[in-house]
């Protein structure tokens, strides 16, 4: 492509086209994390939708749940507005979330490699912002299939079109630092419920009344809260020209210690024709079929395991009064909260370690650790040692964030990074099948097990073990993975094609370019915006977490 400068027209280029998001010499790419952590932050409270759960089960009755009739059909209850919603039935949306977002990821993930990720980022917040008006709708006229077409069907879209659009961006900003760069993103995802989590448990608390139990009227608050956040991330959103490198870098070399990055470019298309896709999707979707089925259980897991052990009394958790069961329920709660850090902290750390250590071997260490702590979690539990069960817990879930982190990196270096976001997209599949393989598995086994007879204490044992047998599956999987066949890559023409999707290459004046010292104060400002918030999300839980060790 030529490097002159694109023709203007009489309006130019419009606002929110990709060509006029590519910086210009001297723009500071310590800029662009906190952009897409403004995103992901907002749309990470996906994973903080249940406590909205309780207040809606008791919508019409506020004091107390109105059943509906007995004879009442699941059809007539979705459209019923005199009697309240079962909690079975509020759980779809947190399905419809991991469903649509894997599938609109998939869908119009190269709409966004061509369209660019500030118009991307806008549309993300649209949908899901107003996927939660909507939902406010349905709070607010007693109709939960609004709930679901809102935050579950819009919202999930809004879900995957926000959870990909920096990943392209950030990686082409951070060749340098492709997991460490990825991981900062997507923590915020991890890190939304505990900023948004605690943030409606305020507004519902302030917005309730003796006719309304707050929950339609923060979702209206909450929409506009994260509206100005996710705007404001989008449009903060910076590519660099094609070509653009960090100053004082040097590309690894073709035969580098590091076999697995590719120098060329793989087209959406074709990627999935691979069996490196195949494999990488297997690879993520058994870690976190193996990391999200424990993390949905994990309070009544501590709980049953461990019963009156928690207080330092005997007696199983059939045998607690009303009492001790509210003290190990906050006991769990702050276990909950302990493997909420582990899962945003390890989405940073093990993404950032594997800068080091090549992405292969990184899940090559999530697999092969994770079967020992999986394994050894009974014993831990049957010897009543609660440090080492908590602690095996922490370390398998910071594992399962930093496969999140570490997999768009992994991708780039089978696959380049031309479009790599839409290549993540397609694979986000392997989520929601691990949203509904993971869940399934913990929670049907445990009914069997207790069903035929076996002890709370021990109706998990089973389970850990066939959790175990996955990563094993994992680690065979990623231990195929092997560099692209160079066969798939993209011709130099197909490349310019792609590339003249709104991009445009530097001059070589300006491949590489150091940061200006006046956008130092501005990147400072950038970290404090979407910093704040996440540290009180963090002072929260760890609030909670006190518990645990209380």
């Amino acid at each position: 492509m030529s490097s002159s400068p694109l023709p203007v027209g009489k309006a130019g280029p419009a606002f929110l086209s990709k060509e006029r998001t590519i910086a210009r010499p001297g723009f500071n790419r310590w800029l662009v994390p906190p952009a897409a952590l403004a995103i992901h932050l907002c749309i990470g409270m996906a994973y903080g939708f249940s406590v909205f759960w309780l207040p809606l089960s008791k919508a019409v009755g506020i004091g107390s749940a109105v059943a509906c009739a007995p004879e009442m059909g699941f059809l007539a209850q979705v459209f019923a507005a005199d009697c309240d919603w079962k909690i079975s039935m509020l759980g779809w949306i947190y399905t419809l979330f991991f469903i649509f977002l894997g599938c609109s990821a998939a869908i119009w993930g190269g709409w966004l490699e061509h369209a660019g990720p500030r118009k991307a980022g806008l549309v993300s917040a649209v949908c899901w912002c107003g996927g939660l008006l909507i939902s406010a709708l349905g709070i607010y006229t007693h109709q939960i299939w609004l709930m679901w077409l809102g935050s579950g069907v819009i919202g999930g879209i809004g879900l995957g079109l926000g959870y990909i659009s920096p990943v392209s961006t950030l990686i082409k900003w951070f060749p340098d630092k492709r997991g460490m760069a990825t991981g900062m993103a997507i923590m915020g995802f991890g890190g939304g419920a505990m900023v948004g989590a605690p943030l409606a448990a305020n507004l519902m608390g302030h917005f309730a009344s003796p006719t309304s139990v707050g929950v339609w009227e923060s979702f209206v608050a909450m929409a506009a809260i994260y509206f100005v956040f996710m705007v404001g991330g989008a449009l903060s959103y910076r590519v660099p020209p094609t070509g653009w490198k960090p100053e004082g870098w040097t590309p690894p070399a073709k035969k580098s210690e590091n076999a697995m990055i590719t120098h060329g470019h793989v087209h959406v298309s074709v990627a999935w024709k691979t069996p490196q896709f195949w494999l990488v999707w297997a690879v993520l979707c058994l870690n976190v079929s193996a990391g999200i089925g424990i993390l949905g259980m994990a309070s009544p897991l501590l709980q049953e395991v461990f019963g009156g052990r928690l207080l330092g009394v005997d007696g199983s958790f059939g045998d607690l009064d009303a009492g001790q069961l509210a003290q190990i329920a906050a006991i769990a709660a702050g276990f909950t909260g302990l493997l909420s850090l582990f899962n945003i902290g390890g989405r940073f750390f093990w993404a950032s370690i594997s800068d080091h250590l090549g992405r292969k071997a990184t899940y090559a260490i999530f697999f092969a650790l994770g079967f020992v702590l999986y394994a050894s979690v009974p014993w831990s539990g049957h010897a009543g040692s609660v440090a080492l069960f908590v602690g095996a817990f922490c370390i398998i879930l910071s594992m399962y964030g930093g496969g999140f982190a570490t997999v768009p990196a992994y991708l780039a270096d089978l696959f380049g990074t031309q479009m790599v976001g839409a290549i993540h997209g397609r694979l986000l599949t392997a989520w929601a099948v691990a949203g509904v393989l993971g869940p399934v598995l913990v929670n049907y086994i445990r009914e069997y097990q207790l069903s035929i007879g076996v002890e709370r204490a021990a109706a998990y044992d089973i389970t850990l073990y066939i959790l175990a047998g996955l990563l094993v599956l994992g680690f065979i999987c990623n231990l195929l993975v092997r560099p692209v066949n160079p066969k798939y890559f993209m011709s130099a023409e197909q490349l310019a094609a792609e590339r003249a999707h709104g991009e445009k290459s530097a001059p070589v004046s300006e491949l590489a370019w150091s940061a200006s010292p006046s956008s130092v104060p501005l990147v400072i400002v950038a970290w404090l915006v979407v910093g704040i918030p996440l540290a009180w999300g963090v002072w929260v839980t760890l609030q909670k977490t006190a518990a645990l060790f209380g």
